[in-house]
């Protein structure tokens, strides 16, 4: 797993100056973000082949996690349900999720509100990987991994135009969000090969939604650079097509190199 890690950090970077971790659970990859007292980024170890029932072992071998910190954990489940605000009933939420897929009984589900408590996203992880975790750290917080894009695009919502679709690739998945007049339409995930199925989903979407193919805007986020995904290619297909990078609400430690063709969209933006 080793051979599989990326290391970023500041020029001056000591590991015992780490108050609290972040760490991103992406389908096959882990991004574990080391903050200072101040919040800023001291330092990012980065599995680019990581499999989740590989957690156990991770958490002896990795020296960022070797530490009992508070942790915040974002995990990019394959599953999950958006439950309006006013409709969500707190202890329900396997019962959400039974919509997706069978549940097994022994799973811990979690909910994350978005948009000031109008959304619920509501998710799981099994009672082993918690238990994992929850034996390495004394404070730890779960959070869904989609939450960090949501909460960009919620923000940046008045500056959407009627007719929007946006995309975060990662790994070999993508989020796909759809906006009509600022409010949420579309939230799935869907696996990819290629950026031809990138084209495939979004005007899978647009098609579903009606939308004007010569009005809707498409923007893509994260890691566009590992499919080959050029401005150019988008707008061989789309009247309005963009390749964005978030505005930032993250601060890193002078001297820090970071994740600069990584692709990671929560180099930028963290949910909090």
């Amino acid at each position: 797993m080793e051979n599989n890690l990326k290391v970023y950090k500041s020029d001056k970077f000591d590991v015992e100056d780490t108050t609290s971790l972040s760490l991103f659970l992406y389908p096959h990859s882990l991004a574990i973000f080391a903050k200072d007292k101040n919040q800023a980024n001291i330092g990012i170890h980065y599995y680019t082949k990581f499999e989740w029932n590989e957690i156990e072992s991770l958490l002896v071998s990795d020296p960022l996690l070797r530490m009992d910190l508070p942790a915040k954990i974002y995990l990019h489940q394959l599953e999950f349900s958006l439950i309006p605000g006013v409709l969500y009933a707190p202890g329900k939420e396997e019962t959400y999720l039974s919509f997706v897929g069978e549940q097994k009984k022994d799973n811990f589900y979690f909910a994350t509100p978005l948009d000031s408590n109008n959304i619920q996203l509501v998710s799981y992880l099994s009672s082993k990987t918690k238990k994992a975790l929850e034996a390495r750290f004394s404070e730890i917080s779960f959070y869904h991994g989609g939450t960090s894009f949501l909460s960009y695009l919620f923000k940046e919502r008045f500056n959407l135009i009627g007719q929007e679709i946006l995309v975060c690739i990662l790994d070999n998945y993508i989020y796909l969000v759809a906006f009509t007049d600022q409010e949420l339409s579309v939230f799935n995930i869907f696996e990819i090969k290629d950026k031809e199925d990138i084209l495939k989903y979004v005007s899978i979407v647009i098609a579903q939604m009606n939308y004007d193919k010569n009005h809707v805007r498409i923007s893509l986020f994260g890691a566009t650079e590992h499919f080959e995904v050029t401005n150019e290619w988008g707008k061989e297909y789309f009247h309005h097509f963009r390749i964005m990078k978030p505005h930032s609400n993250q601060n890193y430690s002078h001297g820090f190199k970071h994740l600069k063709s990584g692709g990671l969209f929560e180099s930028s933006w963290q949910f909090d």
